[in-house]
């Protein structure tokens, strides 16, 4: 959660509050650390596309459940980077998978998304560069941070789907018709 981001107080119990973000993403928080209103232009545009905000971040640590340029994670970086662009999508790989629109390895253009994962969910998500170049936020021997790089062997031979978000008809959803 992020200061302004508008939540769900679900519960409070011996100082602390189950809450529910926007993106429905479930947490516990002090409940001391509430208060305040929603900043109105939480989710206003700032970037014009997601993969130009993504390439803002390079250089970027990583950092498990991060989503700031002072730490972020691979599902972060997406998430983030489409709030950017006024679009709110889930927060994690395995959430982004599921909503997003499937795409043919052939049919895949820039700022498209791949995951990597095994049989049973995605554990890793990046931003599809073209000609087997990705963008993504990864921490693996003599990686840590948000890079542009070759899609690593490691990673192509766990790749699940390829794919895109459909466009989005109304604030604060991923919409299930048309494709960006």
């Amino acid at each position: 959660m992020l200061p302004g981001e508008p939540i769900d107080v679900e519960e409070t119990r011996a100082g602390w509050a189950r809450i529910r973000t926007a993106y429905d993403y479930p947490g516990w928080v002090r409940a001391g650390a509430l208060g305040g209103d929603p900043d109105p232009g939480w989710l206003a545009a700032t970037a014009a596309d997601p993969l130009d905000h993504a390439r803002s971040l390079l250089g970027s640590p990583y950092l498990w459940g991060g989503m700031t340029a002072a730490g972020i994670d691979c599902s972060g970086l997406v998430h983030m980077s489409y709030r950017a662009a006024g679009r709110l999508v889930p927060r994690d790989a395995d959430q982004q998978e599921d909503v997003g629109v499937p795409v043919d390895e052939a049919d895949a253009r820039p700022g498209d998304l791949v995951t990597y994962g095994d049989a049973s969910a995605a554990d890793h998500i990046a931003f599809w560069l073209g000609g087997g170049r990705i963008l993504h936020s990864t921490q693996r021997d003599g990686v840590d941070g948000v890079v542009e790089e070759p899609e690593p062997e490691a990673l192509r031979d766990r790749r699940r789907k390829v794919f895109r978000f459909a466009v989005c008809t109304a604030p604060n959803q991923v919409a299930s018709e048309g494709v960006m």
